[in-house]
């Protein structure tokens, strides 16, 4: 059973800015922890046939100058690889480039926290309109995908098909909600004016659940 408090707790967010050679890029982060070794975190984050168990159906090669693409999503090229704490590779969609970088860290209890960063040159416009959370509602569905998906309970998340179809119930639409204030949260910690970050969570709200 999914305990969208509890989920949306475990997720940490921050937004920050990077000098790119083409300009300044807009850098989200969002970390959790999850209840499994290095190892089989790792292997649960770059097996091409575990990816599609919580994730997205994917093709390509994952490794080094291989490059991938997620069905009806994302594709890019696998930049850097350091098995099993990391990677980098581009995120190419809809006309556009970005990056994400992957770290995973052994933690003293066992667990292993994964930590990403989304690197993106975000026209002031667009910011504007929905800040961090158009980007990073998305990455927490993921991350609660793969929670599911680790932990295998009788109610996880199988794969995308039942994923789409939770986000579409009241509590997938109350995490969706959840997650944007908290992404409109860490704009306002980064220095953004407070109306103006709770007005973009609300419109990436009303995106992400039809409101």
């Amino acid at each position: 059973m999914i305990d969208v408090n509890e989920d949306i707790n475990a997720v940490a967010r921050t937004v920050g800015t990077r000098t790119l050679e083409a300009g300044e890029a807009r850098v989200l982060t969002v970390s959790r922890t999850y209840r499994t070794d290095l190892d089989d975190l790792w292997d649960a984050c770059t097996n091409i046939e575990r990816i599609p168990r919580w994730f997205l159906p994917i093709t390509g090669e994952l490794k080094v100058g291989g490059h991938y693409q997620f069905e009806g999503n994302a594709n890019g090229t696998i930049e850097r690889c350091d098995p099993p704490t990391g990677f980098n590779a581009t995120w190419e969609f809809g006309g556009e480039v970005s990056w994400i970088e992957v770290r995973l860290s052994a933690q003293p209890d066992g667990s292993t926290r994964f930590l990403l960063e989304h690197v993106a040159s975000v026209d002031d416009e667009r910011w504007a309109e929905f800040g961090p959370g158009a980007v990073g509602v998305g990455w927490e569905l993921g991350l609660l995908g793969l929670s599911q998906y680790l932990e295998a309970g009788a109610d996880a998340i199988a794969g995308p098909e039942a994923g789409m179809a939770w986000a579409g119930s009241e509590d997938g639409k109350r995490f969706m909600a959840l997650s944007s204030a908290g992404w409109g949260t860490a704009s306002i910690a980064a220095g953004t004016d407070e109306a103006a970050a709770r007005a973009a969570a609300e419109r990436t709200t009303a995106f992400y659940t039809g409101g």
